[in-house]
């Protein structure tokens, strides 16, 4: 089975890189569209799985005109608490920001969760919907969510090391950008290898 991973187009608040997570339902932009248009799209797919958000289900019906649209609960970006809807310069002066970026950015942002948490979320819900395909034997898996949810799944579910070597961050992806792997069902485990990085829907 093949998975095709793909972060959803631009909103307003990624324009002004703002922390747009879990509790930021919103819409893409008029940049998010074009971008959208700019991926191409994939008619042939029957089904797209995406995150409830607005603006990964926008991207997955621009993207995948033809397909069933499937709303997974728990592929929400990061909850990043307070800092949600801020931008670092915003925050350059916030204490509790510099200690968790200082810190790498793992630990629990106040009023959100840490990475751990968050990486156990998405990877619970996106190993769940994969061992469901292949239980009906989907060979392709195609899914919308968000930049943190393919760093999530590509830093915890594969071997291989990201270039930049940061086992994290490294995998992060431009808007309508995303990755392809391939899938294995390991004594129950979902592994993913051969992670490719893509730009445009040419599949």
């Amino acid at each position: 089975m093949r998975l095709y991973l793909m972060r959803h187009g631009a909103t307003a608040g990624n324009e002004l890189r703002r922390y747009v997570g879990r509790a930021s339902d919103e819409p893409l932009s008029e940049t998010g569209v074009a971008q959208c248009a700019r991926a191409g799209s994939f008619a042939q797919a029957e089904t797209v799985y995406a995150s409830p958000l607005k603006r990964a289900l926008e991207t997955a019906r621009l993207c995948f005109p033809e397909a069933r649209v499937v709303e997974v609960a728990d592929l929400e970006e990061y909850d990043f608490g307070d800092f949600e809807g801020r931008s670092a310069s915003d925050m350059v002066d916030d204490a509790a920001y510099r200690a968790w970026v200082d810190g790498g950015c793992v630990a629990r942002c106040p009023g959100g969760e840490s990475r751990e948490e968050y990486v156990r979320r998405t990877n619970a819900a996106l190993a769940d919907l994969l061992k469901q395909a292949s239980q009906r034997g989907e060979e392709r898996v195609f899914v919308v969510a968000h930049g943190g949810t393919i760093m999530a799944a590509l830093s915890e579910l594969c071997d291989e090391v990201p270039s930049g070597g940061d086992r994290y961050f490294g995998w992060h992806v431009g808007c309508c950008e995303g990755y392809e792997a391939n899938v294995h069902l390991v004594g129950g485990a979902i592994r993913l290898s051969r992670p490719t990085r893509f730009t445009r829907l040419a599949l």
